[in-house]
């Protein structure tokens, strides 16, 4: 079955170009031009990942994002402006799973795209069934969900790879390099603070406990601690 992107984009003729090249590389694209048409089409299940552009002419795709995260795990790729890290870091916080900076690569996008659906689907096509917890942090793998005391957690796809692996080797460091390679399915780059970001909105979402649940290993990479 071919993968179904949507891709939310208001610039006419740079979304026909991602949407050829998309569909060349096998998959199959839905086009939205607006922020609302977009978040129409991705809360009805017309897809498996969305390109979402941040600067759109109704809903900002901030706005659009923060909407879908009440009522989808949608992974989500945004179109951001080159060197603007502050949208960054606000598209992280508010649940992107991945960005790309505008102008972008169509090669680098599809292998996002890629990098992204293998995660999922792999995860989702473990043998391993069985729940696992350190502590009163419990995962349910063939569900993909997870629970802090009991009460679920709202976990974008890469938060929940990124906690899957730190809760599989919890106790010990996993280094930096590792970590983004098994959990976002690409090297380490300099200066690349994707999983910084992405660490701090887990803690974040898993209470400012201090010592904090997931520490720093300054040098090598973070762990999850296990309860004393």
């Amino acid at each position: 079955m071919q993968n179904r992107v949507l891709l939310i984009e208001d610039d006419e003729e740079l979304r026909q170009l991602l949407a050829r090249y998309l569909s060349g590389q096998g998959f199959t694209v839905r086009e939205a031009a607006n922020g609302r048409d977009g978040l129409s089409l991705a809360v009805e299940h017309h897809c498996d990942v969305v390109v979402l552009d941040i600067m759109l002419p109704d809903l900002n795709g901030l706005e659009v994002l923060r909407e879908l995260r009440t009522r989808t795990h949608l992974p989500v790729v945004l179109l951001t402006a080159r060197g603007d890290e502050t949208d960054r870091i606000v598209g992280f916080e508010v649940g992107a799973d991945d960005y790309i900076p505008k102008p972008c690569n169509p090669r680098e996008l599809v292998a996002r795209l890629q990098a992204l659906l293998r995660r999922v689907s792999w995860d989702r096509k473990s043998e391993e069934s069985a729940a696992r917890r350190v502590g009163d942090l419990r995962i349910e793998p063939d569900q993909r969900r997870v629970f802090l005391k009991e009460s679920p957690l709202e976990l974008t796809a890469t938060e929940y790879e990124i906690l899957q692996v730190l809760l599989a080797h919890a106790g010990s460091v996993v280094r930096k390099t590792d970590l983004m390679q098994w959990a976002l399915g690409r090297r380490l780059a300099p200066h690349d603070r994707t999983l910084d970001m992405h660490i701090s909105n887990l803690r974040r979402k898993l209470g400012e406990e201090r010592p904090t649940r997931i520490e720093t290993v300054r040098g090598l990479g973070y762990t999850l601690r296990e309860p004393a």
